[in-house]
């Protein structure tokens, strides 16, 4: 069995990580800290505490998630560690590759694990993609498009304020750039284009990164707020035709109406959700046809995090995934904050 503590109470331990680790078999979650009363239901057989002491003192607590806003990241990971503790962290992981080297070198000096939660690596459109990629049937890969949007102009409408932990690029990036660096490896060289569109001081509302690989291959990355029609999750180019994937993952959607990971149908897609693959094959023959979708499940993290705490496998995301993300975090930052100059 392996013990695991959250420190925080809200909506992402609740909603992106509490129901994947119960669906684990032989993961328990023991304890959740927080420093207020609980406003979402209690788990059954879990203990809430308000002193993170109990956390840090329990010897059965192997693992503890540190579920917070951002700017705490840093210090409760940090915290725990000394304490003694294997960690994960939500994404953003930090704020400076620093923080993240400093932090990496206190669990390997302690023989403890420390990574970073990414759980959009099991988003359905994502393991789609990858699919249709592996199996050859577009050639080689040329050009993948990757896009996040949303019409939310309300959001930086009312924000009057830059934070850099809490923004737009630093707080959404970290999805599909993980998604990017995981499949594709580390670009030779990267194009940021981070903006704010409603001004300098403003929150940044969007981004649109060029990724730069080997034998011609460009991935893009792309999100804004201010997109009242969002552009597909996916699009694929290949030296023989194209697969487009409109939808996202439905996990979150079924998330937000409480319909929970317990469901047979959690988070499948319907035929309508299906991506359409266009190419010629080898005969010559165009051909159209919808691909049915992966199935996504975030559950997949937490067990792969079992099988390196319960059987040392590797890490499923390393330190120098994280670090590289990071560090693109923070150019991008960088390079808007030039452009203002």
């Amino acid at each position: 069995m392996l013990s695991i503590a959250y420190i925080g109470n809200g909506k992402s331990t609740n909603r992106y990580h509490a129901p994947f680790a119960q669906k684990v078999e032989n993961i328990q979650i023991k304890k959740i800290y927080s420093r207020s009363e609980p406003v979402w239901d209690k788990l059954e057989g879990t203990e809430y505490v308000s002193d993170i002491n109990e956390i840090w003192t329990d010897e059965a607590i192997e693992l503890v998630v540190i579920s917070t806003p951002p700017s705490s990241h840093y210090q409760l990971a940090k915290e725990a560690l000394l304490k003694g503790k294997n960690v994960l962290v939500e994404k953003p992981f930090c704020d400076t590759t620093e923080e993240a080297l400093e932090l990496f070198a206190l669990a390997e000096k302690s023989n403890l694990m420390l990574q970073c939660y990414q759980n959009r690596r099991f988003d359905s459109d994502f393991l789609t993609v990858q699919k249709v990629i592996e199996s050859g049937v577009l050639g080689e890969i040329l050009e993948v498009e990757m896009h996040f949007d949303y019409f939310r102009p309300e959001v930086p409408l009312n924000t009057q304020h830059f934070s850099k932990l809490d923004d737009f690029y630093y707080s959404h990036a970290c999805h599909t750039l993980d998604q990017v660096l995981s499949y594709f490896g580390n670009p030779l060289n990267t194009n940021y284009d981070v903006r704010q569109l409603l001004g300098e001081g403003r929150l940044n509302d969007y981004f649109d990164l060029d990724l730069y690989y080997q034998e011609g291959l460009k991935v893009s990355v792309k999100s804004s707020y201010f997109r009242i029609k969002e552009r597909p999750s996916f699009i694929v180019y290949g030296t023989k035709g194209c697969f487009v994937k409109q939808t996202k993952d439905r996990q979150e959607e079924h998330l937000k109406l409480f319909y929970m990971p317990t469901n047979a149908d959690f988070g499948i897609d319907l035929p309508e959700h299906y991506g359409v693959l266009t190419y010629i094959d080898d005969q010559g023959l165009y051909h159209e046809e919808k691909v049915v979708s992966e199935v996504g499940d975030y559950s997949r993290f937490y067990e792969a995090v079992y099988q390196t705490l319960k059987h040392g496998a590797p890490q499923l995301v390393t330190k120098e995934q994280t670090l590289k993300q990071i560090e693109m975090l923070n150019e991008g930052i960088k390079q808007m904050n030039d452009n203002l100059k």
